[in-house]
């Protein structure tokens, strides 16, 4: 007889929670597409190479690897798509130690917020090396 552990290891991970994860990297990654002008200006002002490339490319990594992860498919590619982007982005864009003090506040705010994020994403690749 399995132990509850076992049982609920061969289980993907909470619907609900995917849901909420999945969809609030959906909403951001639709953001940045649908601001796209704006969004390639700002990683241009950070200093980001090939922006007008990378801006996208990036988004669409956030976009499939969240719909992947809230549909439980292709988990690890889906949550190593997630990571990359954050692990990409978030030093770029929010280097709240580069900035003048007026902005430091919001940038070490979305830095911590994105290693929140990633953070999860690494949970859920874990998680689905256990599949």
């Amino acid at each position: 007889m399995m132990s509850e552990t076992e049982t609920s290891d061969e289980r993907p991970p909470s619907r609900f929670g995917r849901l909420l994860f999945a969809s609030g990297l959906v909403v951001l990654a639709i953001r940045n597409l649908t601001n796209l002008d704006g969004r390639i200006a700002y990683a241009d002002a950070k200093g980001v190479p090939n922006a007008e490339t990378l801006v996208p490319a990036s988004s669409g990594l956030l976009l499939g690897g969240g719909l992947g992860i809230g549909l439980w498919k292709l988990p690890r590619l889906s949550a190593s798509s997630v990571a990359a982007f954050f692990v990409g982005v978030t030093p770029l864009m929010h280097d709240f130690w580069a900035v003048d003090e007026e902005s430091r506040g919001e940038e070490l705010t979305s830095f911590l917020q994105n290693v929140t994020l990633l953070g999860a994403a690494i949970a859920f690749f874990a998680r689905a090396n256990r599949d």
